[in-house]
């Protein structure tokens, strides 16, 4: 397993975070979000709207520009 600072050093960190959206695998719900950094095992999301009640374990990252996947 990578130490702290090699999973630093692999991380990309956008200047301005992409816009992107979340969407439940089952496809029932779906939020607008913005990446701010990835790395080869996980990645930093802000989202803005509610997601109060959404099952987060699993979701698809929507990274299409035209919304489709």
């Amino acid at each position: 397993m990578p130490t702290e600072k090699e999973r630093e050093t692999q991380r990309v960190v956008f200047e301005r975070p992409l816009p992107a959206q979340m969407m439940a695998i089952d496809g029932t719900w779906r939020r607008p979000c913005f990446v701010k950094e990835v790395s080869e095992s996980s990645a930093t999301l802000r989202v803005e709207s509610s997601i109060e009640g959404l099952t987060l374990t699993e979701f698809f990252l929507l990274l299409s520009s035209t919304g489709l996947a």
